[in-house]
């Protein structure tokens, strides 16, 4: 089960970049949450952006996945708030992927492969 909501939730996020014009360049996870390396158009602020993810994803994964509402703290699918990084002034677009990539350990990160945007 916990492999289709991951694999459910990589399939909602592809298309939310498709209909935004977002650029996904990395995405992993650290236990309890994960970290999404995304490019957008200078017209979205970067709160814009995890709006919309964070909005969008909730709602795809409740309707997909009622049962989660029960099994989740308080029903929500994201806490409120979030952490925002930008790219610039010494920290380049390889130092956010790695990042990302280095987060969990090697059991985490074994049962969630299917995370991965694309293949190693």
């Amino acid at each position: 089960m916990m492999e289709e909501r991951c694999v459910y939730l990589k399939t909602i996020l592809k298309e939310i970049a498709e209909r935004y014009w977002f650029e996904l360049e990395e995405m992993g996870t650290d236990g309890d949450h994960i970290h999404i390396f995304v490019g957008a158009a200078p017209k979205y602020a970067p709160s814009r952006v995890m709006q919309i993810i964070k909005s969008i994803t909730a709602r795809e994964m409740f309707n997909r996945f009622p049962e989660l509402r029960k099994q989740l703290w308080g029903g929500e699918f994201w806490s409120d708030g979030g952490y925002i990084g930008t790219v610039g002034d010494g920290v380049n677009s390889e130092i956010v992927k790695k990042y990302i990539q280095d987060q969990g350990s090697s059991e985490e990160k074994s049962k969630v492969q299917q995370l991965q945007l694309f293949p190693l």
